[in-house]
C-alpha cells in the first residue's frame, strides 16, 4: 500500500521542545518506520512553517528581519530531526520559491473557479504596533464560558470557535491596548458552503477517528461553519497573486498545510535528479492514490480535519486525509509548557546534557504519549523509566544472553537440542509481539505498541530466570545451548520490533546479533539468527541516569506558578518593618520582555539585559550571571521594578531592576511572568 504521512510544520520563531516531539514528530516517525518495515510505499514529509504574524512579531521583538529569524531556526530544526532520527523523506521550508508557487496556484484555482468571496470587513488594528491584529493576537473574555484569556479565533477552555469581535473586552496581545476596528478588504473561503459535505466526511465517513478529534470536530460543526479569511495585511508571507491585492499575503493557516504538498513536489524533483527511474511528477500518486495521515497536536485539529480537507476537495485534484490522529498536550512537571518563562525541555539542550541518549527521550515520550488526554513529563519519571525499564529490563535481557554466549561459546551461536514447551513459548513470543505491536500501531495506540515490545524483553528475562543457564552449564550443558539459542532469537526479535521506537538501539541490537537486514515479517520467522553465527563482543545498550543529572534539569526550570519550591524556600525569616500602603503603591512593577542578554565585561556576576516594556526599551543590569545563562533569559517575560532612579554599574547605565527569588543557599532565580502577559503590563 502507499502512504502519505505528514507531521505538523513547526513555527520557525523559536526552538523546539519536548511538546513538539511528543505531539506530532515522534508518532509520525514511529508510524512511518512501521509502515516501511511492513513493506508499504511511504512518503513522510515535514518542514518549517516560516510565515505568519507569529514569526513577524518575534522578529520585531528581536530586532531582526523575518528572513533572518527563520534562517536561524530552520537549520536547527533540520539538525534536531536528524539527531532524533526522525525519518522524513524531506524536511522542507515554506519560504522556498516552489512553495510560494504552489500556494499561489492553490489560491488562483479557488479564485478562478469562483470559490472565494471578497469582503470588506472591520478588523482590529493596534495603532501602537501599527498593524492589523490576527485573530490569535486579540485576547479577551469568552462569551460562552467566561474564560478571560480566550483568543480571537478559539477559546481553549471550552473549545468554542470565535471571532475577535465576539470577545468581551478585547485587547491586543502585543501591547495590552484596546484595539480599534478599521475597514480592510480580504478574500474569504466560504466554509459555510461546505457544512453538509464536512458533516458527511467527518461524522459518517470517519467515525473511527480518535474520540478527542471527533469531539472537537463535532463542536465546530454544531456551531456552524463560517467564511474564513485566507488573506491578511502584511508584507511577510506568500503574496496574493493579484494586482488588485498588492500588500496582502495568504493567511498562514491557508499556506502552511499546502507546505505538505510543496514538500512532496520538492522531494520528487530532487529524487528525479539522482534516479533515472524517477519522475518529478511522482509526488502526485501520494496525494491522489494513497492513504493520507496527518500527525498534529490538538490545537491544529480544526485546520486538518475541516479546513484543509475542504481546500483539497475544492481544488479537485487531491484526496482528503484518511486519518488525523491528533495528540493532546504534554505538560511539564505538572504545569503547561511555557516558552516565555523558559519552562520547557528544549530539544537542543537535551542533546547537550544527555549526549547519545536520543532513544531514551523517544522511549519516555512514547511511553507517556498524550494520545487522548493531556500527559505530564517529569524528570524523576524520565529517570525511573530509563533505569527501571530500558536498563533493567530491555538492556539487561540483551546483555545477559549475549554475555553468556560469549562466556560459554566464545560468541558463536550454539546449536539447539530438543525444544521444550518453554522454548517454544519464547520463540512464539517474538511473532506474537510483532503482531500485537502491529495491531496497536494500525490504531495509532503508540503506548500500547511500545509496551508490547518491552513485554518481549520481560518474557525473555523470565525465561532466563526459570531456566538458569548459569547454573545448568555444569549439570546439563546441552540444555543450556537450547536456552541460549532460543533466548538469542528473542534478542534478535527486539532488534526488529524496537526499530520504530528506538532506531539507534534496535540497530545496535541487530549488529550485536549479526542481522544485516530488517523487515517486519522477519520477526515472525524463526530462527532469526542461525546456529554457528559468530557474534561480536557484547556492549551495553543503556546506562543508568544518576540523581544529580535529573536534579540539575529540575533546577533549570523556573518556579511553577503558585507552587512553592523547597529549593527556593529559605528558612523562616522575619519580615522587614511595615511600610505605609501609600509608600508601597509608588513602586511600579511591570512585565518586561527580555530581548537580549549578555555578560558585562569585567564583571562575573552581572548581565546586561535589553528589555521591552511596551512603552519603551531599556537597559537593565542584573547580578544573576552566576545563576542564569544569557540564553535562558533571552525572549522571556519577567517581572521588573521600572521606577527606580538610573545608576551606572561597571559603566553601563541601568534603569530598573529584575525581580528574583532567593533560595536558602543564596541562589537567585528570575521571577518569570506569564506567557500571555504583554510587555508593560502592570503587576498588581
Amino acid at each position: 500500500m502507499r502512504y502519505m504521512i505528514t507531521a505538523a510544520l513547526p513555527y520557525a520563531n523559536g526552538p523546539l521542545h519536548i511538546g513538539h516531539l511528543a505531539g506530532a514528530f515522534l508518532p509520525a516517525d514511529i508510524y512511518a518506520r512501521y509502515r516501511r518495515l511492513v513493506g508499504d510505499d511511504v512518503l513522510f514529509v515535514c518542514g518549517s512553517d516560516e510565515h505568519g504574524v507569529a514569526v513577524a512579531i518575534q522578529a520585531r521583538k528581536e530586532g531582526v528581519t523575518p528572513r533572518q529569524l527563520v534562517d536561524r531556526y530552520h537549520p536547527l530544526f533540520e539538525r534536531l530531526f536528524r539527531e532524533f532520527d526522525l525519518s522524513t523523506d524531506i524536511y522542507y521550508r515554506t519560504s522556498e520559491a516552489l512553495h510560494h508557487q504552489t500556494a499561489q496556484e492553490f489560491f488562483l484555482r479557488f479564485y478562478e473557479t469562483g470559490q472565494l468571496i471578497e469582503q470588506t470587513t472591520e478588523q482590529f488594528y493596534d495603532p501602537e504596533a501599527e498593524l492589523f491584529l490576527p485573530d490569535r493576537y486579540v485576547v479577551g473574555t469568552c462569551p460562552h464560558c467566561g474564560n478571560d484569556r480566550a483568543y480571537g479565533d478559539q477559546c481553549e477552555k471550552c473549545g468554542s470557535s470565535l471571532t475577535p469581535q465576539e470577545l468581551i473586552s478585547p485587547r491586543s496581545a502585543l501591547t495590552g491596548k484596546v484595539p480599534e476596528l478599521r475597514p480592510t478588504t480580504h478574500f474569504f473561503l466560504p466554509l459555510d458552503r461546505w457544512q453538509e459535505r464536512m458533516e458527511k466526511y467527518i461524522l459518517e465517513e470517519h467515525r473511527d477517528w480518535k474520540p478527542n478529534v471527533l469531539g472537537q470536530c463535532r463542536s465546530w460543526l454544531q456551531q456552524g461553519l463560517a467564511p474564513r479569511a485566507i488573506t491578511r495585511d502584511m508584507d511577510w508571507g506568500v503574496a496574493v497573486p493579484l494586482d488588485s491585492a498588492r500588500g496582502k499575503v495568504l493567511y498562514v493557516w491557508f499556506d502552511a498545510p499546502i507546505g505538505y504538498i510543496s514538500a512532496s513536489k520538492a522531494w520528487a524533483q530532487r529524487r528525479a535528479q539522482t534516479r533515472p527511474d524517477a519522475s518529478p511528477d511522482d509526488w502526485k500518486a501520494y496525494w491522489t492514490d494513497s492513504t493520507i495521515v496527518h500527525f498534529i497536536g490538538k490545537d491544529n485539529i480544526v485546520f486538518h480535519c475541516v479546513v484543509f480537507p475542504a481546500m483539497l476537495m475544492g481544488h479537485g485534484e487531491f484526496r482528503a486525509p484518511d486519518y488525523v490522529p491528533a495528540n493532546e498536550f504534554l505538560n511539564l512537571e505538572g504545569e503547561k509548557i511555557s516558552t516565555s518563562r523558559n519552562r520547557a525541555v528544549w530539544l537542543h539542550e537535551y542533546l547537550q546534557d544527555f549526549p547519545g541518549k536520543s532513544d531514551v527521550l523517544r522511549y519516555v515520550l512514547t511511553a507517556i504519549m498524550p494520545e487522548t488526554k493531556d500527559a505530564d513529563f517529569s524528570w524523576k519519571d524520565f529517570q525511573a523509566r530509563n533505569n527501571n525499564e530500558l536498563v533493567a529490563i530491555v538492556g539487561n535481557f540483551v546483555h545477559r544472553v549475549l554475555t553468556l554466549i560469549q562466556k560459554y561459546y566464545g560468541g558463536r551461536v550454539p546449536s539447539p537440542g530438543v525444544l521444550e514447551p518453554g522454548d517454544e513459548k519464547i520463540l512464539a513470543a517474538v511473532g506474537e509481539s510483532a503482531r500485537g505491536i502491529g495491531e496497536a500501531l494500525e490504531k495509532f495506540r503508540f503506548k500500547d505498541a511500545l509496551a508490547a515490545a518491552v513485554q518481549l524483553a520481560r518474557d525473555g528475562n523470565k525465561y532466563l530466570t526459570e531456566n538458569e543457564p548459569w547454573h545448568r552449564i555444569k549439570t546439563d550443558p546441552e540444555r543450556v545451548k537450547t536456552v541460549l539459542f532460543s533466548g538469542l532469537q528473542a534478542v534478535a526479535g527486539l532488534g526488529v520490533v524496537l526499530e520504530p521506537f528506538l532506531p539507534q538501539s534496535a540497530a545496535k541490537i541487530r549488529r550485536l546479533v549479526g542481522m544485516e537486514s530488517v523487515a517486519w515479517a522477519t520477526a515472525q520467522q524463526t530462527p532469526l539468527v542461525g546456529a554457528g553465527t559468530q557474534l561480536p563482543e557484547p556492549e551495553l545498550l543503556f546506562e543508568k541516569i544518576e540523581d544529580a543529572a535529573v536534579e540539575a534539569q529540575i533546577a533549570k526550570l523556573p518556579l511553577a506558578v503558585g507552587v512553592a519550591s523547597e529549593a527556593l524556600a529559605p528558612a523562616a525569616e522575619a519580615p522587614k518593618p511595615d511600610v505605609a500602603f501609600e509608600q508601597f503603591a509608588l513602586t511600579d512593577l511591570r512585565v518586561g520582555r527580555i530581548l537580549k542578554a549578555e555578560r558585562v565585561k569585567g564583571a562575573d556576576k552581572l548581565l546586561r539585559l535589553e528589555v521591552d516594556f511596551g512603552f519603551e526599551r531599556r537597559t537593565i543590569v542584573s547580578g544573576i550571571a552566576a545563576y542564569h545563562t544569557p540564553e535562558e533569559l533571552t525572549n522571556k517575560n519577567a517581572a521588573f521594578v521600572v521606577n527606580l532612579p538610573a545608576r551606572k554599574l561597571r559603566g553601563v547605565e541601568s534603569r530598573g531592576m529584575l525581580l528574583t527569588v532567593e533560595g536558602a543557599d543564596g541562589t537567585l532565580r528570575a521571577l518569570w511572568a506569564p506567557d500571555e502577559a504583554p510587555p508593560g503590563a502592570k503587576i498588581a
